[in-house]
This record gives C-alpha cells, sequence and structure tokens, in this order.
C-alpha cells in the first residue's frame, strides 16, 4: 500500500468522531425541533422568535442558525415533520379491504398521533386557520389525492353493500374531528375530565367509545 493509500484512509478513530458528530447533530435538530413546535403553538409564526426557540430548546441562538438558517426555513421543517406523521398514518385501504378492519386501524392510528404529539396537531390547526400558506401545495396535491382516493374506495363499498355510509367525505371530516380534538383542545378536554394533563388511560377510554360509535354508524357493529 502507498504512502498517500494510507494517508487517504480515514483512521477508526476518524470514523468514530463523524459519528459522534452525526450524532450531536441529530440530536441537536430533534431538540430544536420540538422548542420550535412548542414555541410556533404558544406564539404563532407571527409572534415566534428565533431566540425564544433557542431558549425554550436551552442552546445559544447562534446554533439555532447553525441548522436552520432563519425562521422560516424552521417552521417549514416543522412542517415537514406534521406532514410525515400524517403521511405515516395513511392505512393502506382498497376495495378487497376489509372496511372493519381498516376504519378501525385509521381511528387508532389518528387517535395514537394525537395523543403522541398533540403540539403538531394544535400547530397543523392554526396554519389552516391562517389560510394554509405554507401547507398550500401539500393540502392541493397529496392530501386532496389521498382523500379522493379513499373516499372513491369507501363509494365501492357502500355499492358493493359493505358499509352504510353514502357520503364517505364526511365519515373522513368526522374521524379527523373526533380523533384530532384530543389534541387540538387538551386544555378544555383535561379541564373536564378534572385533571391536569392526560394519563396513560385516555387514549384507550378515548378509543373504546369511538371505534364502537363509528363503526355502528358505518353499519360495521
Amino acid at each position: 500500500m502507498t504512502q498517500s493509500a494510507k494517508t487517504n484512509t480515514p483512521s477508526a478513530s476518524e470514523g468514530v468522531v463523524h459519528r459522534n458528530q452525526q450524532d450531536i447533530r441529530a440530536q441537536n435538530q430533534a431538540v430544536i425541533l420540538t422548542a420550535a413546535e412548542e414555541e410556533f403553538v404558544l406564539q404563532s409564526y407571527r409572534g415566534a422568535t428565533m431566540q425564544g426557540i433557542a431558549d425554550r430548546a436551552g442552546l445559544p441562538k447562534a446554533n439555532v442558525h447553525y441548522y436552520f438558517k432563519n425562521k422560516k426555513n424552521l417552521y417549514e421543517m416543522v412542517l415537514r415533520t406534521i406532514i410525515q406523521e400524517w403521511n405515516d398514518g395513511l392505512v393502506t385501504m382498497t376495495v378487497d379491504s376489509d372496511p372493519k378492519t381498516v376504519i378501525e386501524k385509521f381511528v387508532r392510528t389518528k387517535l395514537h398521533q394525537a395523543f403522541a404529539h398533540p403540539n403538531r396537531h394544535k400547530l397543523f390547526a392554526l396554519e389552516v386557520i391562517g389560510g394554509a400558506p405554507h401547507l398550500h401545495d401539500f393540502m392541493s396535491t397529496a392530501m386532496k389525492d389521498w382523500a379522493l382516493d379513499k373516499t372513491q374506495v369507501m363509494k365501492t363499498w357502500h355499492e358493493q353493500g359493505k358499509i352504510a355510509i353514502a357520503d364517505p367525505l364526511q365519515l373522513l371530516i368526522l374521524i379527523w374531528a373526533t380523533t384530532q380534538r384530543y389534541a387540538e383542545f387538551e386544555t378544555e378536554i383535561v379541564g373536564l375530565m378534572q385533571k391536569s394533563a392526560y394519563d396513560e388511560t385516555d387514549e384507550a377510554r378515548a378509543a373504546d367509545f369511538l371505534i364502537p360509535f363509528i363503526l355502528r354508524g358505518c353499519g360495521l357493529e
């Protein structure tokens, strides 16, 4: 092996350093994104500042700018995280699928997302209330196409006598409304429950009520 080849080959210690740097970068980005979710929910996009996000993350403001160029860049990254979660919740639904299994899985997935990451749902709601300037492309393409595809499947189910729902878009809206409510109106709901925060039983309690209720409306119970 030549001397130049030896020089160009990374050592084991250099590889460890590189991995450690990658780990630190990923950890810092995750901390910043979580802090940004909270800050944007509490202060809105207009009111949030990079300094406020840095303070909430416990990092210098310069570190936040190192990973995310500006507030718009950071906000759009948070929204992409929300969209990825939305995509992860897209259950497989075809005309050959079992309606009861698919609808139950969809409700459970949406409920879990609402309880696991309430700030993401709150921020999504705030963005939509504001006219969805940063989500317009997503809502007019991927989200619209997904909804059209699923409503067509459910229309076929109805024509085949598998479900009682004749207007599947209303069913989608109902599922979104009932599941996302637990995130978007968390303060109201925990107050009505006479507690300060959700506990480990609340997601199951919501599922135990909503799933039979929705399935009965579809003629599946």
